[in-house]
């Protein structure tokens, strides 16, 4: 596509004979792609392991209770696997804090972490990534609403 798109921008500029529009460039995010919230292949709506952006924060804090983690770490004091661990795979996504969960990691591979305290942390991310996002696509409808009522 970005090709296709570079061919559509060239053509664009030499009809102008000057440049309209810059040519695409591909963003590689430093992650790949993440997993399911089921822990299985690439998140998809049609499989229903994904969490649309407009999910409110109980629909997001539920996907993230439901997410897999290790299932051979059954109790806090067990170490765990941090490899297709879907939960620090959305931490090394979303999580500033990289040191954070780096040390997380560590302990979480001694033993000593409990799923639910590392699901805590993940849920406080996307929660205060979407705040403003909420935020703003609320205001954008109450204008539509606002401007259709008028007419």
């Amino acid at each position: 596509m970005i090709e296709q798109t570079n061919e559509v921008v060239r053509r664009i500029n030499r009809l102008a004979d000057r440049e309209v529009l810059p040519e695409a460039q591909a963003l590689i995010p430093r992650m790949g792609r993440l997993p399911g919230v089921n822990g299985k292949a690439k998140m998809s709506k049609s499989q229903g392991n994904a969490t649309p952006l407009a999910a409110t924060p109980d629909e997001i804090s539920a996907a993230i209770s439901q997410m897999f983690t290790d299932p051979n770490h059954v109790r806090a004091s067990d170490p765990g696997r941090v490899e297709g661990n879907a939960v620090f795979s959305y931490l090394d996504a979303f999580d500033d804090e990289q040191g954070a969960v780096a040390a997380l990691k560590d302990r979480y591979r001694r033993g000593g972490l409990g799923d639910s305290l590392v699901k805590k942390r993940l849920n406080d991310v996307p929660q205060a990534l979407l705040t403003p996002i909420r935020e703003r696509r609320r205001v954008f409808w109450r204008r539509i609403l606002v401007t259709c009522w008028a007419l």
